[in-house]
């Protein structure tokens, strides 16, 4: 949706001192001619809290991984690394903790994680040297389980510059952007002899994490050169226009690896608002359109152990490639204004991000599995196998990068549940409950997002206005747009304003508001979700209601197990193993499916707790199933099946079987055969 660029905004973060009694002042950035899009641009870092079942999220990561990394994985991120100074890792791994840590310590404002990250910040701060470099840049003999090599390495330096942008949001501290200036001369100067990929492949995979920062920085700055260095920087990295364009990647399987998809599907549309050529701001949605058919998987991800295969259901999909995903989309989302994306951020944060944790937020996979019917020690059909630990919940099983890496899918998630419009306003994109403090034309908005979403339609969003409050009417009003969006799965949507109903008027997906607001006004957005079945591979049914993907519910039996001795160096002290006695090999029946309020039958209860469990889940949809004999287990996994059912022949009895939100299920079948 294009706004109205000639208008200027006058937004900023609410004046909230932080735990350490900075101001925090980062305002919000939209772009600047020459640079195209960005009509929708980020809050500053605490401006939106989560509340409710994502705040209960956030406070597991807090308790858990994300919060005590360093103590659980001191090898890699505890004091020795080298982006601290240290002797030990110098690589990706230390900035990838960071680019969570960070915006989860500042959003829920807790100072024992925000003086952790304030540890990092002030090293990488610090480090800057006079010709711009900033970090380490010495490396050390190899030692097991760390990365001590390639220090140089452009890629690690993506990561972190992300870091640095997030800590200017929350804090608004002006070295930052010296630091950045310093580092984005440096590269200027030093890439043409060493270029992204003179180290290592990553960072011609990642260019787009780069030349995002970069851009913000310009959007600051208005200094030209760097839009010079970010088209240098697009023509050393991946082609991903003509690639994602002509569509052979997709087609052949081993042919990319899984994370640089996810990371690079982003990169057409960041170097579209410099180039302006509609080419590059189409190609990722040529790309999703030719995965959907190809190695596409119903939580938006695709299938790949490591390297992508085609979407066979218990072929794994990589934590990394999630979180990342979703950072391509929230940033594709903040610059097109293409509510594709939103629709397909909420399917991979509500269906793949919830159950790749453990609830306690204590242990990850490496992989998932859409029909996944045990998590055990054993090895399975993956081309990248690592010992067997791959689907276990552990601290290291699979490979370290994810134990790292995958901090960020929540707090950015929050980050992005909210944002200001380039016309005045402000925008709820994504749903999920919230709060949100800021300022508009001067006047300090505070709005609560109240639903429970994503396992009901029901938003309600109540509008206040502190400030204003002892004024008399006609002063105790502030006039600007407010954006909602309606979900492409949603058909009859429904809008109020204090119990008055509205006329639903969209644009691109868009709902656009715009009244004199006064404090205790609510508005009540109504999604009503049906149920539907999509066809995937080998043409799989999976059952869908709104955003989410519902899985066959299976009880679910933990034990958490020690690793020997010689295995422990490298996996970790602990593991989880999840079994189940329950039955799972059901073919659902074809001919529901042309009907399916008459045969699927949906129960919702109130959310109490944490929902994302088999025990937690507020809605399940109850249908009749038919047994399958000869569908057996085969190394860990469901064995081939013929999903179509076309020449099947030996079904059993039809018994009624339970749904319930993938995210809430560690053991499921998702994609089921058809009778």
């Amino acid at each position: 949706m294009k706004l109205f660029q000639s208008l200027a905004i006058a937004l900023t973060v609410l004046s909230m001192a932080d735990v350490h009694g900075r101001s925090a002042q980062g305002g919000v950035v939209f772009n600047r001619e020459p640079l195209v899009g960005g009509d929708f641009a980020e809050l500053p870092l605490g401006a939106i809290k989560p509340q409710g079942w994502l705040l209960m999220q956030l406070e597991a990561a807090r308790d858990g991984l994300t919060g005590h990394l360093d103590e659980l994985y001191p090898e890699a991120v505890g004091e020795d690394n080298a982006w601290l100074g240290g002797e030990g890792d110098t690589w990706e791994r230390g900035p990838y903790w960071l680019d969570g840590l960070l915006p989860l310590a500042y959003i829920l404002g807790d100072e024992d994680l925000i003086a952790k990250s304030l540890k990092w910040t002030e090293a990488m701060l610090n480090s800057s040297a006079p010709d711009g470099y900033f970090g380490n840049r010495i490396d050390r003999p190899d030692e097991r389980g760390l990365q001590r090599d390639k220090s140089e390495d452009w890629w690690p330096k993506m990561v972190a510059i992300k870091v640095l942008k997030q800590y200017y949001q929350a804090t608004g501290d002006e070295r930052v952007l010296g630091v950045l200036k310093a580092y984005f001369r440096y590269q200027a100067a030093n890439l043409e002899k060493t270029p992204l990929g003179h180290w290592s492949h990553w960072g011609l995979w990642r260019s787009g994490d780069n030349t995002g920062v970069i851009y913000w920085l310009y959007n600051i700055t208005g200094e030209d050169w760097l839009l010079d260095l970010a088209a240098l920087i697009h023509s050393q990295g991946i082609p991903f226009t003509g690639m994602f364009n002509e569509g052979k990647i997709f087609r052949k399987q081993n042919s990319v690896h899984t994370v640089n998809l996810g990371q690079g599907f982003k990169e057409p549309v960041i170097w579209w608002q410099q180039s302006h050529d509609s080419e590059d701001l189409l190609a990722p949605e040529r790309a999703l359109d030719a995965i959907r058919t190809t190695i596409g998987l119903p939580t938006g991800l695709w299938a790949g152990d490591e390297m992508i295969h085609f979407g066979d259901p218990v072929r794994g999909s990589e934590f990394c490639t999630a979180v990342e995903m979703m950072y391509s989309l929230e940033e594709m989302l903040k610059v097109t204004g293409n509510m594709r994306w939103a629709d397909h951020l909420e399917r991979v944060a509500f269906n793949a991000l919830p159950t790749q944790a453990n609830d306690a937020f204590d242990g990850r996979q490496y992989f998932q599995q859409t029909n996944q019917i045990e998590c055990t020690y054993r090895k399975r059909n993956f081309i990248t196998e690592h010992n067997g630990t791959d689907v276990i919940f552990s601290l290291l099983g699979g490979y370290p990068c994810c134990t790292c890496n995958m901090h960020q899918g929540w707090p950015k998630f929050v980050q992005n549940l909210w944002y200001a419009s380039r016309d005045g306003g402000l925008a709820a994109l994504v749903y999920s409950p919230s709060e949100v403090k800021t300022v508009v034309s001067g006047t300090e908005v505070e709005i609560q997002e109240e639903t429970s979403y994503p396992f009901g339609g029901n938003v309600s969003f109540c509008l206040d206005f502190p400030s204003l409050k002892g004024r008399r009417k006609s002063a105790a009003r502030v006039n600007f747009p407010l954006y909602l969006r309606i979900p492409a799965w949603c058909e009859t949507p429904s809008l109020s304003i204090n119990g008055e109903k509205q006329e639903v008027k969209t644009d691109n997906g868009l709902v656009r508001v715009e009244r004199e607001w006064r404090s205790g006004d609510v508005v009540v957005l109504e999604l009503p979700m049906q149920v539907s079945v999509s066809r995937w591979y080998d043409d799989a049914a999976v059952v869908e209601r709104g955003p989410l993907v519902y899985a066959l519910r299976m009880e679910e039996r933990w034990e958490r197990k020690e690793f020997p001795a010689d295995e422990a160096p490298q996996y970790g002290p602990y593991y989880y193993e999840v079994t189940s006695p329950s039955a799972w090999n059901f073919a659902l029946i074809h001919h529901m499916f042309q009907n399916p309020e008459q045969y699927f039958e949906v129960s919702e209860r109130e959310i109490k707790g944490y929902p994302w469990s088999v025990e937690g889940a507020p809605v399940s949809i109850s249908v009749k199933a038919v047994t399958m004999p000869l569908w057996h287990e085969y190394n860990g996994s469901a064995g081939p099946i013929s999903y179509s059912g076309q020449w099947v022949k030996d079904y059993g009895e039809e018994t009624f079987i339970e749904l319930i939100p993938y995210g809430c299920t560690t053991l499921r079948i998702t994609e089921f055969p058809v009778r």
